[in-house]
């Protein structure tokens, strides 16, 4: 479990976090998105423990592991000696350590790199190293930020399912992206930030469910005609019936649903609305 509860963090004139809530359950996945600045990366570090607020609070339950968004490991050591050196600090020790080095190396494809320096290993080795410092000790709490950012496919698709199988044993994760699709893919809850605070908070269907998606169909010479619609079976039909009565032969037709990224638009054009307003 994971509560933070009106976060306050200020430096000097800028106000990185305003009054920030965010809730996340056992087992759930929170992808936090938002802008650069909207206080993504002062919340994690709050979070983590690393900086304390001005005002509000945070209640976790369990150890908390981070990767930061910055690649944050000692060059001059092995991936064997840097989870060794996390787990330790985690508490890990003995035998209990060294199977906890082998399962999350093999977890995240870096068995055959544990004995090769970090400063030697590619950007995808290293990214997943910095990965496997935060899921090593199993915490009850998680907070990755941007893990992928950069990553190959292969990093990636270990990362995702090395982060839903952490869910499924009861973390609370947050998972900070820019990369929408990753979220989809994780089941994620999502909490989108602005200004330093959650302006929207709900599961994908929830957010997603007013929002217009899009009927495009193509005609005759290659011609398309797109229109929003909260409605796409309704809009299909009532655009075929019309095409087909003035003669327009259809050769095409596709139905795009609305997506995470028309939602961050969304609020962020209210936003940035009210904000004008005032």
């Amino acid at each position: 479990m994971l509560v933070a509860d009106g976060l306050v963090k200020r430096y000097g004139d800028v106000t990185a976090l305003d009054s920030f809530d965010l809730r996340v359950s056992p087992g759930e996945i929170a992808g936090l998105v938002g802008h650069n600045g909207a206080g993504k990366t002062t919340f994690f570090e709050v979070a983590a423990g690393l900086i304390a607020p001005d005002a509000g609070s945070v209640r976790v339950d369990g150890e908390v592991g981070m990767a930061p968004q910055r690649l944050a490991l000692y060059p001059s050591v092995t991936v064997r000696e840097t989870l060794r050196l996390f787990g330790g600090l985690a508490g890990l020790r003995g035998g209990v350590l060294a199977r906890a080095i082998e399962a999350t190396a093999a977890e995240l494809a870096l068995e055959e790199v544990l004995d090769r320096r970090v400063s030697v290993l590619s950007g995808g080795q290293q990214r997943r190293t910095q990965a496997a410092t935060a899921l090593l000790p199993d915490p009850g709490v998680l907070l990755l930020d941007e893990p992928t950012a950069g990553a190959d496919p292969e990093t990636r698709a270990a990362l995702l399912r090395a982060v839903r199988k952490r869910a499924d044993r009861g973390a609370s994760v947050v998972y900070c992206t820019h990369y929408l699709p990753e979220l989809t893919e994780l089941g994620a809850t999502i909490a989108v930030a602005r200004n330093g605070r959650v302006i929207a908070r709900g599961t994908g269907a929830e957010l997603l469910k007013d929002l217009p998606g899009e009927v495009r169909v193509t005609v005759d010479g290659g011609e398309e005609i797109a229109v929003p619609t909260t409605d796409p079976t309704a809009t299909l039909a009532a655009l075929l019936r019309d095409l087909h009565d003035r003669g327009r032969p259809v050769r095409g037709v596709d139905i795009r649903q609305p997506s995470l990224d028309d939602l961050y638009r969304e609020l962020s054009h209210h936003a940035d609305h009210a904000n004008h307003a005032c």
